[in-house]
């Protein structure tokens, strides 16, 4: 078996073979976590600090696939007035990833924890870098959104896992 190394164009395989690009097989693997408490008063998506990843697909036939948890949503309320969140998954160019997060928490008092989690595998069809991004916001600017907020002595850790998987 032969196998040509060319510093211009890297390696070439025999028979236009690529173990690199192997169906199903994991490329790369980004992730992120964070404790940072963010609260927001926003009624519009704003990012969720620390809960961004970027990715840049090492072929343009790749899938992403996405994982997170999002954990300590509390969305505050009055005792007359209902509040709701929404958290959302963004792919860095502000359009959603239809069909995930976009779960609103209904009239839970200031005490109230929730946690979210769950995946998406994205067909990006590029090798440009790529932000997914984890964004929250309020229906009520009185009493805002929550997230990794303080419970039971500790802040709550979520995280974003981006996988590219080979096609």
């Amino acid at each position: 078996m032969s196998l040509i190394i060319d510093g211009s164009n890297g390696v070439t395989f025999p028979n236009g073979s690529n173990p690199q690009a192997a169906p199903s097989k994991v490329l790369q693997v980004v992730s992120v976590t964070s404790t940072t408490l963010f609260s927001t008063l926003s009624t519009s998506y704003v990012d969720v600090t620390n809960l961004s990843a970027t990715i840049t697909p090492l072929f343009s036939t790749s899938k992403i696939l996405i994982l997170w948890n999002v954990n300590g949503v509390n969305c505050a309320q009055g005792s007359n007035a209902t509040n709701e969140g929404s958290i959302q998954i963004t792919d860095g160019s502000n359009n959603l990833i239809t069909g995930i997060m976009d779960s609103a928490l209904q009239n839970y008092s200031t005490n109230s924890f929730l946690n979210y989690a769950g995946s998406y595998l994205a067909s990006p069809a590029t090798t440009s870098a790529i932000t997914y991004k984890i964004r929250a916001k309020s229906t009520n600017a009185s009493y805002g959104i929550s997230v990794m907020d303080y419970q039971n002595n500790a802040y709550n850790l979520s995280g974003l896992t981006l996988m590219e998987i080979a096609q």
